[in-house]
């Protein structure tokens, strides 16, 4: 506001000075002066009545810079700035995430030829995203692939989730494909409903569309 003050006053004292007939007292003399600022003040969207007139005297002045100090028309509102949408926080944008995942239902096991993605009944893929529910470990797969038959639980413990250390136990077989986690393995070949194999404790851990 302050600063709009002296802009206003700035802008008196410069038109005082303009206008012909001018004398160090600040008044206006010539009617032209009166018309001159009648229109600018109707140009910006202001009251002419704010400015000198033609019989103004300096004892006016006063009276005048108060009556702009009360006009509304320099009122300033501060615009307070709305988001159109809520920013996420990390909580919510993953809640979110997750709502847009969707699980295979049933949950098919396949050979390296099966396509994989979110199974259903129409669709018959293979999940890819597999989780164990006892160990807690995402199931690995390999593709043409096959696991030798020594393999046992002590093997997959210490050596999940090291593909090099599995290479030792890994035999290639073209079409097929070795699943492991840490607790549990499958060497598959063909399209497989994994609800045939009741020991297997795996989920599908959600796709996303």
């Amino acid at each position: 506001m302050a600063d709009d003050l002296d802009q206003l006053l700035d802008e008196v004292e410069r038109r005082l000075r303009c206008l012909p007939g001018s004398e160090a007292a600040g008044g206006y003399r010539h009617s032209g002066g009166e018309e001159a600022a009648a229109a600018a003040a109707a140009k910006e969207g202001r009251s002419p009545e704010l400015f000198l007139s033609a019989d103004s005297s300096e004892e006016d002045l006063d009276d005048i810079i108060d009556e702009i100090c009360n006009d509304s028309s320099f009122t300033k509102t501060p615009l307070k700035l709305k988001s159109n949408s809520a920013s996420l926080t990390p909580e919510r944008n993953s809640a979110v995430m997750q709502a847009h995942r969707k699980r295979c239902s049933p949950v098919y096991l396949g050979g390296s030829f099966s396509p994989h993605g979110i199974g259903t009944n129409i669709s018959k893929r293979t999940c890819d995203q597999l989780r164990c529910t006892a160990c807690d470990f995402r199931v690995s797969l390999f593709n043409d692939y096959i696991w030798d038959q020594s393999c046992d639980y002590l093997f997959f413990r210490n050596n999940m989730p090291e593909l090099r250390k599995l290479r030792a136990k890994m035999i290639k077989k073209k079409g097929a494909r070795a699943y492991a986690c840490q607790c549990s393995w499958r060497s598959i070949d063909e399209l497989t409903d994994l609800q045939t194999d009741q020991q297997l404790r795996w989920v599908c851990g959600k796709h996303a569309e």
